[in-house]
């Protein structure tokens, strides 16, 4: 698909984003359905079909369904711009998303552009709509799909940028008059993580084992972590790699971003607390971290553009950037304990309340010289707002454990117990509609014996 001129394009694309557009999928058109016909994120998935189905491949979500890619482009409806066919057929079936982001935003933009079209319910093409057979070849229930890892992830980093969520942790465990140290309100505070254990939402995450120190013995004792957490993050994708010793500048690092799904970077506050002096976190965030399984482009997320948080100092000017560059999403977290009917949700807090941006984040990181690859992944940091109930973690939420939430069927948590199933949930409100993240689940399964 091409447009005669810059301007066409920018409104072909404006009109994705049309909030009174609806889908010829009538689940679309849900008002609290997340995947709108605004949304259209971009997984892999599998399903059993037959054997081709049964591979890994590139899909977009729409109310419960999703569209194969590789089968829409193999009936000539879909078409990626500057690729052959052979070419194209290849990245669309690729079991992850890389080789899609890899082609570049003018590739993901045509297809959102294409896609949109083809699912809207008053426009012309209906090749798709009134034709049962092909319906059935492109279109797969969610229900019977297997979501996989979206992104082969060559590389992790955790981000610290919740002034908040420093500020409580600042508070519990140095001085509450100096809770947040001196550099912090500076550049954003990160670290390099570990992408092998990224894994995608429903797979069981077991309890770590590691080193613990006891207030009553001297030396460190070995067992399962006593005080496993959550922390509700989101994450970001890189979509546009940079050049080893070349910085991305902060005016432009969104051009870099492919998309955010929701992330929960697991966290063992009692081996963390041990082991953090004095290099950060290790063992304690090392055994894995949840993503969600769709990938919410920025494209869709630009209704939802709102101002960030006032900085106070002003950022050193390689950290500046004009405009908005934060965005309205509503963010909960829901426990089940194990035997239990319905969740609690414990908090609810927003996107919003973040102090450094993803542009920020993302110049900071390679203003050294660090290169960014496609599919490299960048958590926010634990996500809280000003109130009680909208802390990120449960150490917030029950103060280091003095104060104990209570569930809805009866019991209280003061840490994660076994068999307890946390689900993140995110979404962006617009008039009638919703463009979400789908969740983010994790069950916690029993340490391994000591020793085993």
């Amino acid at each position: 698909m091409t447009y005669a001129t810059p301007s066409a394009a920018a409104e072909a694309l404006k009109a994705t984003l049309d909030p009174s557009r609806k889908s010829w999928i009538e689940s679309a058109n849900h008002p609290l359905c997340d995947f709108s016909i605004q949304n259209l994120p971009f997984g892999v998935f599998s399903d059993a079909r037959n054997a081709l189905n049964g591979r890994r491949r590139v899909g977009v979500a729409i109310g419960d369904a999703i569209v194969d890619l590789a089968a829409l482009h193999d009936a000539g409806l879909l078409t990626l711009p500057g690729l052959s066919a052979d070419a194209a057929r290849e990245v669309l079936a690729a079991a992850t998303l890389n080789a899609f982001m890899a082609a570049g935003r003018d590739v993901w933009r045509s297809v959102r552009i294409q896609l949109s079209d083809l699912l809207a319910r008053d426009n012309d093409n209906a090749a798709l709509r009134d034709n049962a057979a092909l319906r059935e070849r492109v279109l797969v229930r969610m229900a019977d799909a297997t979501l996989h890892l979206p992104v082969d992830i060559p590389g992790y980093t955790d981000f610290y940028s919740s002034k908040e969520h420093a500020t409580n942790v600042g508070a519990m465990f140095r001085d509450p008059k100096n809770a947040l140290l001196p550099n912090w309100l500076e550049m954003p505070i990160g670290y390099n993580g570990r992408a092998s254990s990224v894994v995608v939402s429903g797979t069981p995450v077991r309890r770590p084992n590691g080193q613990l120190k006891l207030p009553e013995q001297e030396r460190p004792v070995f067992g399962a972590c006593r005080k496993l957490d959550i922390e509700l993050e989101t994450g970001f994708f890189i979509g546009c790699g940079s050049a080893l010793s070349e910085p991305i500048a902060c005016e432009t690092a969104e051009d870099h971003i492919f998309g955010m799904v929701l992330l929960n970077d697991w966290s063992a506050r009692d081996i963390q607390q041990w082991e953090y002096v004095p290099l950060g976190p290790f063992n304690s965030k090392g055994f894995a971290t949840t993503i969600s399984p769709w990938v919410v482009t920025l494209d869709a997320l630009e209704p939802f553009r709102v101002q960030q948080p006032a900085q106070e100092p002003e950022p050193l000017a390689y950290l500046r950037h004009g405009g908005r560059h934060a965005f309205d999403i509503a963010l909960e977290v829901r426990l089940r304990a194990e035997g239990a009917r319905e969740a609690t949700t414990i908090c609810r807090t927003n996107f919003r309340h973040m102090y450094w941006t993803m542009a920020q984040q993302l110049a900071h990181h390679t203003v050294a010289g660090c290169n960014m690859r496609v599919g490299d992944l960048m958590g926010s940091g634990t996500i809280s707002g000003p109130t009680e109930d909208s802390s990120g973690s449960l150490l917030e939420l029950t103060w280091n454990g003095q104060r104990p939430v209570a569930l809805k069927e009866g019991g209280t948590r003061s840490f994660i117990e076994d068999g307890d199933e946390l689900t993140l949930a995110g979404w962006c409100e617009g008039e009638g509609y919703r463009v979400g993240f789908g969740t983010c689940v994790g069950m916690i399964l029993p340490a391994l014996p000591v020793g085993q």
